[in-house]
This record gives C-alpha cells, sequence and structure tokens, in this order.
C-alpha cells in the first residue's frame, strides 16, 4: 500500500511539472488581458481585422507592396509602402470593408518598399521606446500604449487618458532615432 502511495504521488508531481508552463503561460496571458482596456472579445477582432485585411492585401498585391495593418479597439492603422496613389486607396478600401472595423488611419507612404535594415532599425526605435515607457514615472502604465514605428515614424495607439497620451507623446518624441511621432489614441477623457 505504501508502495503505492509512492507511486501516485510521483505521477502527480510528474504530471503537474509538465503542467506548470500551460498554467504559467495562461495566467500570464490572462494578467495581460486584465490589464488592457479593452474586452477579450475586443482583442480577438482586432486580431481577426489584422490577419483578414493582410490575407487580402496579399491576395491582390503579393511582393509590390509592404503594409502592416495594426487593429487597436477595431481601429485600424495601416502603415508601409506602397508603388502609387491607386494601390494606397485600394488598400484603405479593402481595410474600410471590413467588418466591425471602427475607423481607418491610412498612414502609407508612396514610395519604394524598405529594406530589411531599415525595418530592422525600426525595430529598435520600438524597443527602445518600450523600455523607456517601463521606466517611466508618468503616471500611465505601459500596456495602455500600442507602439507602431514603420521608417522612424512613431504611431501611438490605444486607450488613453489625455494626460497619458502627452506623457507617452513626450517620451517617444524624446527618443533616439524618432523622426516623427502620431497619436492615433481613442481617449476616454
Amino acid at each position: 500500500m505504501r508502495y503505492l502511495n509512492y507511486l501516485l504521488l510521483a505521477i502527480v508531481l510528474g504530471v503537474m511539472q509538465g503542467c506548470f508552463p500551460i498554467v504559467a503561460a495562461g495566467v500570464g496571458a490572462g494578467a495581460l488581458i486584465s490589464s488592457d482596456r479593452r474586452t477579450a472579445g475586443i482583442i480577438l477582432e482586432d486580431q481577426n481585422i489584422e490577419s483578414k485585411a493582410l490575407n487580402q492585401i496579399n491576395v491582390q498585391y503579393k511582393d509590390t507592396v509592404y503594409v502592416n495593418i495594426t487593429s487597436f479597439n477595431r481601429r485600424v492603422l495601416i502603415t508601409g509602402q506602397v508603388p502609387n496613389e491607386k494601390a494606397k486607396a485600394d488598400i484603405e478600401k479593402i481595410v474600410t470593408s471590413l467588418t466591425n472595423v471602427k475607423a481607418v488611419n491610412n498612414e502609407l507612404q508612396i514610395s519604394s518598399l524598405t529594406d530589411l535594415s531599415w525595418r530592422s532599425n525600426d525595430g529598435l526605435i520600438t524597443s527602445n521606446i518600450k523600455l523607456r515607457f517601463l521606466n517611466n514615472s508618468r503616471g500611465f502604465q505601459p500596456e495602455h500604449v500600442k507602439i507602431v514605428t514603420e521608417n522612424s515614424s512613431v504611431f501611438l495607439m490605444g486607450l488613453v487618458y489625455h494626460k497619458e497620451a502627452e506623457a507617452a507623446a513626450d517620451i517617444a518624441s524624446s527618443s533616439r532615432g524618432v523622426e516623427r511621432v502620431v497619436k492615433v489614441f481613442e481617449y476616454l477623457d
């Protein structure tokens, strides 16, 4: 009987150790969702809007454009490069026609596509701003602000109060490599 208890204990501990990463990941995702000002349903809708838009754009334009779609609370930011005004307008129509899209901010540039070094630089700018947000003492939660960097232009999105928006924009605009900051916020006050 004693042997059976030890065997069961070993099995339970083994199973629990295997489940820990899954439970920890679930708790982490739950914590992020609970600190987000959007509902879980809206977060899912934003992800669907992004994937549907990119799929439709890729079908129509393949490798002739470089487009990023960022949806936050069903407000969509379009960034990237396109060859001409027609492509810019067509892509905006694709996004606008999607179900549940409330607003579209089309920031596409008519230019040649940026190369990997530009995109890497944009990633460094975003990382630097995120780090500065974490170290801020200006009274806003960094997870309330979404940062999108395209060709050294920084776009700030989120559901924020005006005071939070100003603090985030000040931090972003004083970050190295930033050429301009565009606020695409939805305000709570």
